[in-house]
């Protein structure tokens, strides 16, 4: 064993004599740098830690040996130690490795969730100890109906292990938890130590004052060297030449009664099978490059990744090959997501997996062969997830782009056959690769959907307060400290009107009658927006869920098998199904809310801009960049701001990101100028405009020059930040929440007036 010296004692002599034998056990030959790190932050500081590095990089590991090293020589009179993790399969996970880990150190573990034993839950309240793993829903459930006992068992709290901060800190689950942490300070008044684990953080600033918030603390976020890893990709494309429909055979009786109960019909692509050349091409090629190779094919929709599976099921078929195809994500039932990650563990056959954002996380799968990305990642921190699950155990990562294009011949104009696509998947490469430059975390100043549920919870578990009362312990929360009191009182009268709350004779508040409805619900522990899904069942199997009805005798895919309704039950929600042969889709109501960031966007104008070469493209790739470059460069659209493409429709090129390039739509319509975003994520905005290309620069000008007001915007009734409790939150309030943390004037104003002003853009001339 070999570990660094700071001093006196190595981080390894540090460590309790039970880690010490487990390591020896486990044939370890060194701790890792970021393990010596965090024992130096965790034995001789008080201060906050947050551990950033690689996939398979031993972070948790650090984390947890000196942890639980302090733990063993100082027990704690509650549990000490708190781990919260975003996905119960993480928390499995970890219990796995825990288990075996504590064996010889008297210090119990357990994992509290919805899947969990109640006899182990008991257990621990009666003699609280040791190591809790807990999600967020469950901790906000122990709150809400086990406040007394939380007091025991926190009370001597020490470390709260924080998992995947990243992807806490990009929604309302990370603010809830940030919630969660210092209402429990509040209730013990102790004030235990914050560790923060993430392999995807873009800005350590950003992500250090996240861990602090409400903590007191400083945090440490240690820098070591990695050193410089190889990776290995390809990235290879299919041109997709669309012959007719084929419709699947159906029985009479589906046909007609092809449609939900509220009369919608059922989705096309439920009742049809396209047949294509470049699909073909694709999947073959997709079955010869993962052959007897482990690997995770990661798409972009789980439509996208049932279809990959039933086409590698057919392809596999037909060359007589064994059946390694598995599927993996949130509406595959948890027994067989289960059941995958354990196959892609243990199994001597090489398991091939199509998954969404599910793989992304730190989930133990063992060591991969390969990663595959069908399409683009949707951000650059996606695609260091994603190409970090294949780089473990000393090999070298190694992931394969495909691309499946269409080519539209029939465009209307200009811009019709350029593939952004594409363009953005070479962008993430090159800004990954070369710069390891990760999209930084908006803050979420105003939270008002957290504001309610928290506001909601807390009068659930404490009873009656004055609305004072309220103000003073829900708008001094950290999270909250962008809230006026105007605002609250807003939502409160707001919230009493629609009868959540009610007044008591008192002057005191409490839940109201529509509230109770609200807040007796187990969805209501959750602050993600559930889909009213329906079960699917082979007979008392679970085989997963599907957000609508498909009447009896209509064919769909689910865990990358093709099924066919053989009845439903309505009252239970439930779908009775049996297996049949054949290829068929499915698709769920999710909106696609990904969006892009100025930096990203400048990196794919800088590669329509130069003739770099790119050794990981294919030549069919290459060819194709090719075709973009002349393309762009002979429309103008990378150096003029305003294009013409028809005689009153044009194309404004500010090169900039999703939120400040909406801030500029809304602008332009208060100035009367009709724009459109094509698409969420698209790089342009459209205008019709009855005038001069200058003309409208002009405007632009104005806009990013003048300044504006952006709660004064011409917002459409919709414009929101989604939210699961949105409903019950009073309009103004969404509204200036929308214009105030999505919108961005001020990276509009900078990015654009930069660009405009540069030399490498140019503008039309005026005319007088």
């Amino acid at each position: 064993m070999t570990a660094d010296r700071t001093g006196g004692q190595s981080a390894f002599e540090r460590l309790a004599p039970f880690i010490q034998d487990f390591i020896y056990q486990n044939n370890w030959t060194e701790i890792r740098g970021i393990q010596i790190a965090a024992c130096g932050v965790i034995f001789d500081t008080d201060s906050n830690l947050l551990l950033s590095s690689g996939t398979a990089s031993g972070k948790t590991e650090a984390a947890f040996l000196p942890v639980l090293t302090e733990l063993y020589n100082h027990p704690s009179r509650s549990v000490g130690v708190m781990y919260i993790s975003p996905l119960k399969a993480l928390i499995n996970d970890q219990f796995k490795r825990l288990d075996q880990l504590l064996l010889e150190s008297g210090i119990p573990v357990c994992k509290w969730h919805g899947d969990a034993p109640v006899k182990q839950k008991n257990d621990l309240i009666k003699n609280p100890r040791g190591l809790l793993q807990i999600t967020p829903e469950s901790l906000e459930s122990l709150l809400i109906n086990k406040r007394g006992a939380c007091v025991n068992l926190f009370s001597d709290l020490r470390f709260v292990i924080i998992d995947e901060v990243h992807y806490f800190m990009r929604d309302l689950r990370g603010v809830q938890v940030l919630c969660l942490l210092e209402r429990i300070q509040r209730l013990t008044g102790n004030n235990p130590r914050r560790i923060g684990l993430s392999a995807t953080l873009g800005d350590l600033r950003s992500a250090k004052d996240w861990l602090n918030t409400g903590s007191h603390r400083d945090c440490i976020a240690p820098v070591t060297d990695e050193g410089k890893k190889s990776i290995r990709l390809h990235m290879h494309r299919f041109v997709r030449e669309l012959e007719q429909p084929t419709a699947i055979a159906l029985p009479e009786k589906a046909v007609n009664h092809a449609a939900n109960p509220d009369g919608s019909d059922v989705p096309v692509s439920a009742l049809e099978s396209y047949t294509d050349s470049g699909d073909r091409a694709h999947f073959e090629y997709l079955f010869k490059m993962t052959l007897d190779k482990k690997t995770i094919i990661f798409a972009n929709s789980r439509e996208e990744s049932e279809f990959i599976i039933t086409n590698l099921r057919e392809v596999a078929l037909k060359h007589k090959a064994p059946d390694v195809y598995r599927v993996h994500h949130g509406n595959v039932s948890a027994l067989l997501r289960e059941q995958t990650e354990d196959e892609m563990k243990a199994s001597e056959e090489k398991i091939v997996t199509s998954a969404t954002v599910t793989l992304e996380l730190g989930i133990d799968i063992g060591s991969l062969d390969q990663a595959v990305q069908v399409g683009a990642p949707a951000t650059v921190s996606s695609f260091a997830q994603r190409i970090g699950r294949c780089g473990r155990r000393g090999q070298i990562p190694q992931l394969l782009f495909t691309f499946i294009e269409s080519i539209d011949t029939a465009a209307t104009d200009a811009l019709g056959p350029i593939n952004w696509e594409f363009l953005r998947a070479i962008a993430i490469i090159e800004l990954y690769t070369k710069e390891k430059w990760l999209e930084p975390m908006y803050a979420h100043r105003h939270p008002y959907a957290l504001l309610y549920h928290q506001t909601m919870s807390f009068l659930k578990s404490g009873g009656e307060h004055t609305a004072a009362e309220l103000a003073q312990f829900i708008l001094t929360l950290a999270p909250f400290k962008h809230i006026s009191q105007e605002d609250y009182k807003t939502l409160l009268t707001h919230l009493i009107e629609i009868e959540h709350l009610q007044k008591t004779e008192n002057g005191g508040l409490i839940i109201g009658r529509a509230g109770e409805r609200i807040v007796n619900h187990f969805h209501f522990y959750t602050v993600f927006i559930v889909p009213e899904y329906y079960l699917v069942k082979e007979e008392n199997r679970a085989i997963g869920t599907v957000d609508k009805i498909f009447p009896p005798g209509i064919r769909f895919s689910l865990a990358g098998i093709t099924w066919e309704t053989v009845d439903v039950n309505t009252r239970a929600k439930v779908i009775f199904v049996k297996r049949v042969p054949g290829i068929s889709v499915v698709d769920w109501d999710v909106d696609f809310d990904a969006e892009l960031h100025t930096v990203l966007v400048r990196k794919m104008r800088e590669i329509l801009l130069t003739d770099n070469v790119y050794p990981y493209m294919s030549e069919s790739c290459s060819e194709r960049l090719r075709e973009l470059q002349y393309l762009t460069r002979n429309s103008g659209i990378l150096e003029k701001t305003v294009t013409q493409l028809s005689e009153k429709k044009f194309a404004i090129f500010p090169w900039i990101g999703t939120r400040p390039l909406f801030t500029l739509h809304y602008a332009l319509l208060q100035k009367k100028v009709k724009s459109r975003m094509p698409w969420r994520t698209c790089v342009y905005l459209e205008v019709y405009f009855d005038g001069e290309p200058w003309e409208l620069e002009e405007i632009i000008r104005e806009i990013v020059s003048a300044g504006i007001d952006v709660n004064a915007l011409p917002l459409p009734a919709d414009a929101r930040v989604r939210s699961k409790y949105n409903e019950y939150i009073p309009p103004a309030l969404l509204r200036k929440q929308y214009a105030e943390d999505f919108l961005d004037y001020e990276g509009l104003r900078e990015d654009v007036r930069g660009n405009m002003f540069s030399d490498s853009f140019s503008f039309s001339p005026r005319i007088y």
